[in-house]
């Protein structure tokens, strides 16, 4: 995955409380066997509506969403994610995000940044009124910044995951760090046993 260290982009408005898997990416879509296609169907039953957000023109360049609390309930859905980040969303703000649906998030790169509801409401009223809104996330300072505003919000993040996102290290990359000891061992098992090389 891509390392990250600075976002800065429009932001999107998506002022509703528990936005759960299915309402990010129904259920019908899962038969898909790739990883990738699934923005398209982010979020397919709201987009019927032709006022909804996603659907407005004047977010077409968004990659910040700011959605409201406990986003991401619901069943455990790696699509979900998939969804997000094929879209084009780079990071997600929001007071609470659902346990498994962080952790999916983290496993693909997608950043989840919790803040305070009233410093939600900020963004979120800014990128409602001003679509062209532009909110800067720095991932090594853990700080979001409303363009045009002198002040910055500060997030909290599990120092492990921080390193990973900062170096764009998914499970795979840290794995392959312990490459050298990983074939040391193997090298040093009998013949006979089973072995994770080729």
């Amino acid at each position: 995955m891509e390392p990250i260290k600075t976002i800065r982009a429009q932001a999107m408005p998506l002022n509703r409380a528990d936005v759960d898997t299915d309402q990010i990416i129904p259920a019908k879509y899962l038969k898909l066997v790739e990883r990738t296609g699934f923005g398209r169907f982010l979020f397919d039953s709201w987009r019927k509506d032709e006022s909804f957000v996603l659907n407005d023109p004047a977010y077409a360049n968004a990659h910040v969403l700011i959605a409201g609390p406990n986003f991401g309930c619901g069943s455990s859905r790696e699509h979900a994610p998939w969804a997000l980040e094929d879209y084009g969303f780079k990071a997600v703000i929001a007071p609470s995000f659902a346990d498994i649906f962080r952790n999916n998030c983290a496993k693909i790169g997608l950043l989840l940044i919790t803040l305070r509801p009233d410093e939600v409401d900020i963004l979120m009223q800014a990128a409602e009124q001003k679509p062209e809104s532009i909110v800067t996330v720095d991932l090594e300072t853990q700080s979001v910044q409303l363009e045009g505003e002198e002040w910055s919000m500060h997030f909290d993040i599990d120092p492990f995951l921080k390193h990973c996102l900062l170096n764009g290290l998914d499970d795979i990359s840290l794995t392959l760090q312990s490459d050298a000891d990983i074939s040391k061992f193997e090298a040093s098992r009998p013949g006979f046993l089973p072995t994770t090389t080729a």
